[in-house]
């Protein structure tokens, strides 16, 4: 059997452009960087050339340091041109933050799936005080630790509307199999899954450029989580055919520009990655529940490292996302504990 050619990712740029400043890609193409206040401390965002306007690729939360640092942008990288289109590429705030004052305070037109879409606005639109008895019956069907859950039961929670502008009515939807001209490129659009419904990437015919937002990311695997919106969902399952399917695509020289960490090449490679980790994480998790065990009890053979109170939260959705894959393929059972936990066991 012949090798592959790929040996690897590369990443030829070293450094990160700094707040307010921009490092071109490609021609036409502008890689930007915003903070953000959490340990995955940045979002990419990408701003491509139209001529008489910018099409941007995604914009950071929604806070006045983040409304300075895109000012600061328009009035320098971007030369004074108008933004004339925002893409978001899936309904994450750190994505969707700014879209709708670019469209308010500027006067851009809105681009993204109808979930991404949908999902945005109705989640902008849904302020909550104290968790919902969906949110605390979904946390004590995690097991949650008690501790956490008692404090998070009194708490005010995330709300999307502290971090995402107001969504105006009104978006242009892309889907699957459409192509869209940004940049000077005509860009085929592939919808991934997994990390967050109907997320768009974008794949230049004219160079062999990707816009893959978090759907592909280097060194990081996104998180892939279920929540109580959707207690049953199966974003593993969701995850693999996605990759499955745009790694049939990937080549060793395509350039990609994801919504973190840095550019690179070496997509093949990087793909085969991302479907091994989760493979490797389920059969590790399969090893481990040889004898029943709740979602908050399965932090180390799923991720081998110390989960702290700020990863809390995203360890917990993402271990539920595993077990439950496992037992909607009918690998693992699982019963209903006292304290109303799932607990999850193999099949033997």
């Amino acid at each position: 059997m012949k090798d592959d050619p790929p040996t690897g990712l590369r990443y030829p740029w070293a450094e990160p452009p700094e707040h307010g400043t921009a490092t071109e890609v490609a021609p036409g193409i502008l890689w930007m960087r915003l903070p953000l206040p959490m340990k995955l401390d940045h979002v990419n965002v990408y701003a491509l050339d139209d001529g008489d306007g910018w099409t941007v690729i995604d914009t950071g939360f929604a806070s006045k340091k983040t409304k300075a640092i895109w000012q600061s942008l328009m009035d320098g990288p971007l030369g004074g041109k108008p933004i004339t289109r925002v893409i978001v590429t899936h309904h994450h705030p750190d994505h969707v933050g700014l879209a709708g004052w670019l469209q308010s305070d500027f006067g851009a037109e809105l681009i993204t799936t109808r979930t991404a879409w949908l999902f945005a606005r109705m989640l902008t639109l849904d302020v909550q005080e104290t968790p919902t008895e969906e949110t605390l019956a979904f946390y004590r069907s995690a097991g949650m630790d008690k501790a956490i859950y008692d404090q998070r039961a009194t708490e005010r929670p995330f709300n999307f509307g502290d971090i995402v502008a107001p969504m105006p009515l009104g978006y242009t939807r892309i889907k699957q199999g459409d192509t869209i001209t940004m940049g000077g490129r005509t860009w085929d659009i592939h919808i991934g899954n997994g990390h967050a419904p109907e997320h768009a990437t974008f794949w230049s015919r004219n160079d062999n450029i990707v816009l893959s937002g978090d759907q592909i990311l280097p060194s990081i695997s996104p998180n892939v989580g279920v929540y109580a919106t959707e207690p049953m969902a199966d974003p593993i399952g969701d995850w693999l055919e996605a990759c499955e399917r745009l790694r049939l695509l990937a080549q060793d020289d395509h350039l990609v520009l994801g919504g973190h960490k840095l550019p690179f090449t070496g997509l093949p490679t990087r793909m085969r990655q991302l479907i091994d980790n989760h493979h490797g994480a389920l059969k590790r998790l399969m090893e481990y529940i040889d004898t029943p065990k709740a979602a908050s009890e399965c932090f180390a053979p799923l991720f081998k490292r110390t989960i702290g109170d700020g990863e809390y939260g995203l360890a917990l959705v993402e271990a539920v996302a595993h077990l439950s894959h496992l037992y909607q393929e009918g690998r693992a059972t699982r019963t209903k504990r006292d304290d109303g936990a799932w607990i999850y066991q193999r099949v033997e």
